[in-house]
């Protein structure tokens, strides 16, 4: 009896430790391989010129529509708020100002979501999933057809995700491989129709929200957040109540 027990554990430790990170899981993808072997020192370069400490333990994504941005924010080991790491450029727009109702709409979403899946074989050369129709989106969106599968992607085209050049999605699978390497499960995207600190993004606002008192509470109710993380660098915990409005909790 003591001899099979000691197979046993022996067995379950051998299992515990030949169990792929995730990071190996995802290098099993040739596409991310290459990514892997092309961007991750040019990242840690990176990171050292900005005296951010690598790896990055988590992973902040803001997009803003009109102004066509990309922001991601790190945090690292002993910090408790994050530090702009960069931003890109998104290359494409399909739809227009406000949030996404129906499937076929052409519209990126607004509003708070995370990654909840990495695409190794996109058809947009590499994909990070965004998770509408959010608990929000259930609400206020088509309740049969609220349409779906939106992307962080490359490729430079879209129709309602969110598309970047293809070596920046390269650094950025291969940043939230890590960060979900190193235990964060949910990454963050928090996607605005406007930077509302810029004059002239705020002054096109102003035209989409005159006659539209909806998309004018909406837009203000998304701000709260923008606002809280720019004074603290610090993400607040989000709830949604039974209308469908974002509600901040700090």
């Amino acid at each position: 009896m003591k001899v099979n027990i000691l197979l046993i554990i022996l067995f379950y430790c051998n299992n515990l430790f030949s169990q792929n990170s995730f990071i190996q899981d995802q290098r099993l993808y040739s596409r991310v391989d290459v990514a892997f072997k092309q961007r991750e020192d040019s990242l840690k370069k990176q990171f050292k010129q900005q005296a951010i400490a690598w790896p990055p333990k988590q992973l902040y994504l803001r997009s803003f529509k009109y102004d066509s941005q990309l922001e991601v924010w790190i945090k690292s080991n002993g910090n408790d708020t994050f530090s702009l790491f960069k931003t890109y450029k998104i290359c494409a727009l399909s739809g227009a100002m406000g949030p996404k109702r129906i499937e076929g709409d052409y519209q990126v979403p607004e509003g708070f979501y995370h990654i909840n899946a990495f695409n190794p074989k996109s058809m947009y050369h590499l994909a990070l999933s965004i998770n509408y129709p959010n608990v929000s989106d259930a609400i206020l969106s088509d309740s049969i057809k609220p349409g779906g599968e939106i992307f962080i992607h490359g490729g430079c085209v879209t129709v309602g995700c969110i598309p970047i050049k293809d070596h920046q999605i390269e650094e950025l699978y291969v940043l939230s491989s890590v960060v979900r390497n190193e235990g964060q499960d949910f990454i963050p995207v928090h996607i605005f129709p406007v930077q509302y600190n810029t004059k002239k993004s705020l002054n096109y606002l102003a035209l989409q929200i005159k006659d539209n008192k909806e998309y004018l509470k909406f837009v203000e109710n998304i701000q709260e957040v923008y606002d809280y993380f720019n004074a603290n660098k610090k993400l607040p915990l989000i709830a949604v109540d039974k209308s469908g409005t974002y509600v901040l909790l700090k």
